[in-house]
C-alpha cells in the first residue's frame, strides 16, 4: 500500500493531467470559431491571434463560472464551455455587413447573454417546441453550412490568389487521412484528440513545404492581457440582437440534454433549479464573451464522452482546465502560431469536424418517426430553406439589409422553419418526451 503522502502526490498529478486532457480535447473546437470568423471577415493575423486569446480567456472564465458557481449561477457539474458552432452563420452575416462588423457582433453577443440570463427560468416551458425532428434538422443544417468553410479552407482559403493549388488540396487530404488513421487505430485519449494531432501533422507538412510564415510570430510578445472592448465600444442593433437571442435559445435546448445526461453519468440528479443555474451561467458566459471581444458560449457535449472514458467525475478537474485556458490566453505568441496555420491544414480538420456535426444531426433524426410524410416535410423544407443563403448568396439581396443576420444565416432559417413546421404538422409535443430524447442524444454525442 502506498504511503499517504505519495497517494496525495499521485492524486495531484492525476488531477493536473486530467485538467490538461480536458483542455486538449476541446482546444481544436475552441479555436475554430475565431479562425473561421477571422477568415470570413478578412482580419489581419494579429487580430485573429487576439480573437483566439480572447476566446480562450472567456472559455476559461465561463467554465469556472459553470463548474464552481456563485449564488444561483452555475450548475456545478464537470462542464467545459466553448463557443457554439450554432452561432457561426449569424456571426458571419453580422460581421460581413458593411454597416455592422465586429462591434455589432460583440453588442449582439452581450445582449443575447443578458437575454439568456433573464429567460433562464422559463426555458423548460419552450422545450416542447424542440423535439428531435427540430433539433436534428438544426444540427444537420449547422454541419452542412460549415462545409462551405471547410471546402474553401482546403483549397487555400478566402481570397487566396492561388486558390485550388494541388499542394493545398494534397496537404488538406493528408490531414484528413491522418485523423482517420488516428481514430481507427488509437484508443482513449489519443483518439479524442485526433483533430488536434491531425492539425499538428498538417502544420509540420506545410512547414516542410515552406508554406508557413513565422515573421509575425517573432514580432508577437510573449505575454499579454486580454482587455475588454479591445476593438472599441460595442454597438447594438435590433436584428443582430434578435438573431443572437435565437441562437441563445437553441443552445439552451442543446445544453438541456447535455446537463441531464451529465447528471446521470456523474450520479447526480439534475433538478429544474439546477438547469436554471446552468442556463444562467451560459448567459453570463455569453455576456462576458461579448465584453472580452468574443462570442456566445455553450456547454460542450464532449464532457460526457471524456468522463465516460476516464471515469473522473470531479467538477474541480474541469475548473482546473478552465484555469489552464485562462493561463493559455496570456501568451500572444502561442496564439500567433495558431493564427499562422495555413487554411488548407485547417480544411482537412474542418471536413472532419463539420462533417461530424452534420452526421450528429442525422443520428438525432434517426430517432424520428418517419412512418408518415409529416416529419419528412419538416426536415425537407427546413433544410431546403436553410440552405438558400449557401447555394444562392444573393437570394435575399433585395430585402432590407437589417434582416441579413437572420435571412443570411442557414442555421437560424432552418431552426425557425423547423419549429413552425413541426407545430403545423405535429402540434405541441410533450415536455417529458422531448427531455428524454435530448438526454439520449447528448449521451451519444461525440462532437
Amino acid at each position: 500500500m502506498q504511503p499517504l503522502a505519495l497517494q496525495k502526490k499521485t492524486n495531484v498529478f492525476k488531477i493536473l493531467f486530467m485538467g490538461w486532457q480536458h483542455v486538449l480535447v476541446m482546444y481544436a473546437g475552441a479555436v475554430a470559431v475565431p479562425l473561421i470568423l477571422g477568415a470570413a471577415l478578412k482580419l489581419p493575423k494579429d487580430q485573429i491571434a487576439f480573437l483566439i486569446n480572447a476566446d480562450l480567456f472567456a472559455c476559461g472564465i465561463a467554465t469556472l463560472i459553470q463548474c464552481v458557481g456563485f449564488a444561483n449561477v452555475g450548475i456545478r457539474l464537470p462542464v467545459m464551455m466553448g463557443v457554439t458552432f450554432t452561432a457561426i452563420g449569424p456571426l458571419i452575416a453580422i460581421g460581413t455587413d458593411p454597416e455592422a462588423g465586429l462591434l455589432q457582433i460583440f453588442g449582439a453577443t452581450i445582449a443575447a447573454g443578458i437575454f439568456g440570463f433573464l429567460v433562464a427560468p422559463f426555458i423548460g416551458k419552450i422545450i416542447r417546441f424542440f423535439p428531435p425532428v427540430v433539433t436534428g434538422t438544426e444540427i444537420l443544417a449547422v454541419g452542412l453550412s460549415l462545409m462551405v468553410v471547410a471546402a474553401s479552407w482546403s483549397a487555400g482559403g478566402y481570397g487566396n490568389p492561388d486558390f485550388g493549388n494541388p499542394l493545398y488540396i494534397a496537404i488538406a487530404t493528408a490531414v484528413l487521412i491522418a485523423i482517420l488513421l488516428i481514430v481507427r487505430f488509437a484508443r482513449g485519449f489519443l483518439s479524442n484528440i485526433s483533430i488536434l494531432l491531425g492539425l499538428m501533422f498538417g502544420f509540420l507538412l506545410a512547414f516542410g513545404a515552406g508554406q508557413v510564415d513565422f515573421k509575425d510570430v517573432g514580432n508577437a510578445p510573449w505575454l499579454g492581457v486580454v482587455v475588454p472592448f479591445h476593438f472599441g465600444t460595442p454597438q447594438f442593433s435590433l436584428w443582430p440582437i434578435v438573431a443572437m437571442c435565437i441562437v441563445m435559445l437553441v443552445t439552451f435546448i442543446e445544453s438541456t440534454g447535455m446537463f441531464l445526461a451529465l447528471g446521470e453519468v456523474v450520479d447526480q440528479e439534475v433538478k429544474e433549479k439546477d438547469l436554471v443555474r446552468g442556463f444562467r451561467a451560459d448567459g453570463v458566459g455569453t455576456a462576458l464573451g461579448g465584453i472580452f471581444n468574443t462570442f456566445p458560449y455553450t456547454s460542450y457535449a464532449q464532457n460526457i464522452g471524456l468522463i465516460s472514458i476516464t471515469g473522473v467525475k470531479s467538477r474541480w478537474v474541469c475548473a482546473l482546465a478552465g484555469l489552464f485556458l485562462v493561463l493559455l490566453a496570456l501568451f500572444p505568441k502561442v496564439a500567433m502560431v495558431i493564427a499562422s496555420i495555413p487554411p488548407y491544414v485547417l480544411g482537412g480538420a474542418g471536413l472532419v469536424m463539420f462533417g461530424m456535426v452534420a452526421a450528429s444531426g442525422i443520428k438525432v433524426l434517426s430517432r424520428v418517426n418517419f412512418s408518415d410524410n409529416k416529419n419528412l416535410y419538416v426536415v425537407a423544407i427546413s433544410v431546403a430553406v436553410g440552405m438558400i443563403p449557401v447555394v444562392s448568396p444573393q437570394f435575399f439581396s433585395r430585402l432590407p439589409k437589417d434582416l441579413a443576420p437572420v435571412l443570411e444565416s442557414p442555421v437560424l432559417l432552418t431552426a425557425i422553419c423547423a419549429v413552425v413546421l413541426n407545430i403545423f404538422f405535429n402540434g405541441f409535443g410533450s415536455e417529458e418526451e422531448v427531455r428524454e430524447s435530448l438526454v439520449s442524444v447528448a449521451k451519444e454525442a461525440e462532437v
